[in-house]
This record gives structure tokens, C-alpha cells and sequence, in this order.
């Protein structure tokens, strides 16, 4: 659809190409993205609950836990709902509005997870390093500071690169070679001058991704390199389980998105691209519940308490 205006058209929706047109594999896709959203939902949601439910989890490792969760659920109902209802009915067709309004949330999630995951990883520093001072250091206040200040960070820059994207023009095609209103395959079918946003991106996305990268991937290594230094085999595997579950997240995260961000733009590698896409944006909010309840002894604990009180509920 387009929009005349002063002899000039406009594009008034997009087309989201997906997968290709493989029509043999689109309910197969519906159903195993479709698992994927209702097993991510009621993973973070049952992690959330027991997060707030369990005192034994009152405790910064598990209040940052909980928002990175909370995080997921609205980061995957962002995409995989408008990606399944594509699957499902075969209609591509996004209006600008939504494509705009999805790419926002997108961004504003993304850049909140990546200052999330450094202070997670803050906090495990923090815990093997100073275990003296760590209830000191890692205080409520503090604990609701950085939550705060990554989710006001997040909002801030992504509303700031939308008032500049609400400026262009988009007249030229209308098919967007992605599952979902990304950045990139968006703004190059703009029509209008888009060297402005481009820059204020790149300074902003540097400012959201690589002090909070830097301070991950600092954290992670001093972390590792002090367990390697524990001489006792009990003690040094007990510092790494707290750990190897959040090392794990952020090696799935920062892997994939810098494959996405950092590889030029080119036919051969967009396919690989848009696959190593799902990673982050539906394995990794998939893989946050499953590897922190798994791998976590409080978390099981706390979830076999639930299960045990309300098995003894007439």
C-alpha cells in the first residue's frame, strides 16, 4: 500500500520476506516457533514467580535474574507473535506504524539486556572477589540503581534514534529481506537522507554495547582466572556453578550479535545472518529459564518448595 502526497508516493506497509518461499515448511515452522514462545513465556514467568514468592531469592543474583526475565517475556512476545501469525496465514504485510513500533521495542529491549548481563556480571565479580564486603557493596539501593539505570538507558537511546527514524521517507520497495523490523534492512529503503541516524546509531549502539561488553567480558575473565587459582577442587567447582550458568547467557548473547553486527552486508553471509538472528532474538530468551533453572541448585530448590506446597493443597 502507498501514500500519495504532493506527488510523491510512500510506502504505508512493508512486506517481511521471513524464510523464503517455502510454503512446505511453514507449518513446520508455526509449530516449533509456536513451542518455542509458550515454553519462553512459562519458563521466565515461573522464574519471575518464584523470584518473588521465595525469600530464600531475595538476594541480587536473583533480583537481577528476575528483570532479565521479565526482560525476555516482553523481548520474544515482541517478534514471535507477529512472526507465527505470518507462518500461519502466509500474509507478510506489516504496516509502517507496526513495523516502526516492533523495531522500537526490539531496540529498547536489546540495548536494556546488554546493560542487564553486565551487571549480572557485576555482581558475580563482586561475589567472588569481595565476599567480605559483597553485601555491603551489592546493596538493595545499589541493586535498584543499575536495574533502573539499564532499563532507563535502553528506553532513552532508542527513543532518541525512533524521533530521528519518524523524520524519513520510505518510497522505493517495500520488502524487508527479514523475519522482523531490523534497523538495517529497514533503513536502506528509505528514500531520505539517512546519514544522520546512521551516525547517532553507531554512537549510541557503541555507547550501549561496548562499555557494557567490555565490563562482562572483564568481569568474566578476572572470574574465571580467580576460580583456576582456588586450590580446592570442592571449593573451586562450587565458585564456578555460581557462575558458569551466566557465563553461558553471555556467551550465547554477545556471540551471536556480534556475528549479526560486525560481518559486512553481503548476499552470501545475509541468510547466515538472518539465521544466526534467531539465536538471539528466540534461542536466547528461550535459553535464559532453561539454563538458570537447571544449572542452579536455589532455583530448584525453591521450585520443588512450590510444587511441594501446592501438591499438599486439597
Amino acid at each position: 500500500m502507498k501514500k500519495e502526497v504532493k506527488n510523491q508516493t510512500y510506502i504505508m506497509e512493508f512486506i517481511l520476506l521471513g524464510f523464503g518461499d517455502q510454503p512446505e515448511l511453514q507449518y513446520c515452522l508455526f509449530l516449533l516457533f509456536l513451542v518455542v514462545y509458550i515454553v519462553t513465556v512459562a519458563g521466565n514467568i515461573l522464574i519471575v514467580v518464584l523470584v518473588v514468592a521465595d525469600q530464600h531469592l531475595y538476594i541480587p543474583m536473583y533480583f537481577f535474574l528476575g528483570n532479565l526475565s521479565s526482560l525476555e517475556i516482553c523481548y520474544t512476545s515482541t517478534i514471535l507473535p507477529r512472526m507465527l501469525a505470518s507462518l500461519l496465514t502466509g500474509d507478510r504485510t506489516i504496516s509502517f506504524c507496526g513495523c516502526i513500533v516492533q523495531f522500537y521495542f526490539f531496540g529498547f529491549l536489546a540495548a536494556t539486556e546488554c546493560c542487564v548481563l553486565a551487571a549480572m556480571s557485576y555482581d558475580r565479580y563482586l561475589a567472588i572477589h569481595k565476599p567480605l564486603h559483597y553485601a555491603a557493596l551489592m546493596n538493595g539501593r545499589i541493586c535498584f540503581q543499575l536495574a533502573a539505570g539499564s532499563w532507563m538507558n535502553g528506553f532513552l537511546t532508542t527513543t532518541i534514534i525512533m524521533c530521528l527514524m519518524s523524520q524519513l521517507y520510505f518510497c522505493g520497495p517495500n520488502e524487508i529481506d527479514h523475519f522482523l523490523c531490523d534497523f538495517t534492512p529497514v533503513i536502506k529503503l528509505s528514500c531520505s537522507d539517512t546519514s544522520m541516524i546512521k551516525l547517532a546509531t553507531v554512537i549510541f549502539s557503541s555507547i550501549d554495547t561496548l562499555p557494557p561488553f567490555l565490563l562482562t567480558l572483564a568481569s568474566s575473565v578476572s572470574i574465571i582466572s580467580t576460580i583456576l587459582k582456588i586450590l580446592s577442587t570442592a571449593s573451586r567447582q562450587k565458585a564456578f556453578s555460581t557462575c558458569s550458568s551466566h557465563l553461558m547467557m553471555v556467551t550465547i548473547f554477545y556471540g551471536t550479535v556480534i556475528i549479526i553486527y560486525m560481518l559486512p552486508d553481503t548476499d552470501i553471509l545475509r541468510d547466515l545472518k538472518k539465521v544466526f538472528s534467531v539465536f538471539y532474538t528466540v534461542l536466547t530468551p528461550l535459553g535464559n529459564p532453561l539454563i538458570y533453572s537447571l544449572r542452579n541448585k536455589e532455583v530448584k530448590e525453591a521450585l520443588r518448595k512450590v510444587i511441594s506446597k501446592y501438591m499438599v493443597l486439597p
